[in-house]
């Protein structure tokens, strides 16, 4: 795994205990295509349920699940649930709007 292929990947709140709870690490570097590979595609990779995720953050900026990563991206899962005011002030509230797989 060369270090210009890889994305650093993180799981916050109920993502981050599910992954705890399986015994697997919460932060990972992964292999991702020079071309880039949607980050619901990376959540299923990482056995996440995409409808659990509201919002991606990719290089301190939220997205939707659409958002292509690329190497080199830092990025982290953010699950339904972020407590209310917080969800609109980081952009949350509107990633989870544009996620084609919100409950």
């Amino acid at each position: 795994m060369s270090e210009k292929s890889v994305a650093t990947i993180r799981m916050f709140g109920t993502l981050h205990t599910e992954r705890c709870e399986r015994g697997e690490p919460t932060t990972v570097e992964m292999e991702v295509p020079e071309e880039g590979i949607a980050a619901s595609e990376l959540a299923c990779t990482l056995g996440l349920a995409p409808e659990k995720i509201e919002g991606v953050f990719c290089n301190a900026t939220v997205y939707p699940l659409t958002r292509l990563v690329r190497p080199g991206d830092r990025v982290a899962f953010v699950p339904y649930g972020t407590p209310g005011p917080h969800r609109v002030n980081l952009g949350l509230y509107k990633a989870g709007q544009k996620n084609p797989n919100a409950e």
